[in-house]
């Protein structure tokens, strides 16, 4: 905890104009219109938030990020307090408050102990590939979403019911279990590579369990009626095209609302889509027009 509230010190500390952040005068430009922060989400877990909200008081919709899952507790610990940074910007663009928290067990809060090698808490195992559990570690994520939402649906300068919930691999996978509960405040929710239990054992195109995956999937579908679109790439090397399109069929077979898109290969692994400025002219077209149908 202390090193926590250290390093939350020492963020707020830091400049918060994006300017300073760029090295092209029109990247600058775009940039120094918006306002970058570090919040501190004084929930029952404590959680540093990478936010970046359009310029003047608002009130703006609110847009929640939730980056991926490893399952590695040192690589956790080295998790970058800013990531996606380049899609953030994007959405603030679009007149979204964008809130990025560092989930418990990740960053700062990764290690409690490192001289005796303990590391915190982590909140979206799934247990062995035999009995993977991918429903309760997707519920995981979405009480943490909960728990942000509520917090910042409070402050003078969000506009109260209009959530969207963007997510990334295994956040995304907690944004589909977000869905399965509907919150009344949430208009729309997007995935990008949505999905648990890729690379199993290091290995590409590996899934631990893909039944039991697609299983899960449509056991939130059940319930889940909120607007959905999850955008895939083909090359994608945690969930290739086969299984992403038996999680979107089961999904809505078993009524969830969803929009699909496969889209080609992406890089060396089109898993990471959503981390490259460059990708953004490709999936920023299929978003606008969602969000403009869901907002």
């Amino acid at each position: 905890m202390k090193r926590f509230l250290q390093l939350i010190t020492l963020v707020l500390l830091l400049p918060n104009s994006a300017s300073a952040a760029s090295d092209q005068k029109s990247e600058n430009t775009l940039v120094s219109q918006l306002r970058e922060e570090m919040w501190a989400i004084p929930s029952p877990l404590p959680m540093l938030a990478y936010m970046i909200r359009p310029a003047g008081d608002g009130p703006f919709p609110l847009l929640v990020m939730n980056h991926g899952v490893s399952l590695d507790p040192r690589e956790r610990s080295y998790f970058p307090v800013i990531e996606f940074r380049d899609a953030g910007l994007w959405f603030a663009r679009q007149g979204y408050v964008v809130v990025a928290p560092v989930r418990p067990g990740y960053g700062a809060t990764a290690i409690e102990k490192p001289e005796r090698g303990l590391f915190g808490l982590f909140f979206s195992a799934v247990g062995n590939c035999s009995d993977a559990n991918f429903r309760d570690a997707g519920l995981a994520i979405a009480s943490l979403d909960m728990w942000v939402i509520d917090y910042m649906s409070v402050q003078s300068f969000i506009k109260q019911g209009e959530v969207i919930v963007v997510g990334q691999s295994g956040g995304g996978w907690g944004a589909i279990a977000l869905a399965s509960q509907n919150p009344k405040a949430v208009r729309a929710i997007i995935g990008f590579e949505a999905g648990r239990g890729g690379h199993f054992n290091g290995k590409p195109n590996n899934n631990c369990a893909p039944d039991r995956l697609v299983e899960a999937v449509a056991q939130f579908g059940r319930t889940a009626r909120i607007p959905m679109l999850w955008i895939y790439t083909h090359n994608d090397s945690y969930f290739g095209p086969d299984l992403s399109k038996r999680l979107a069929a089961a999904f809505q077979a078993a009524g969830g609302n969803v929009e699909y898109h496969l889209l080609p290969d992406f890089g060396e692994d089109g898993h990471f889509l959503i981390d490259s400025a460059d990708a953004v002219p490709i999936w920023a077209p299929l978003v606008s027009e969602f969000l403009k149908n869901h907002r």
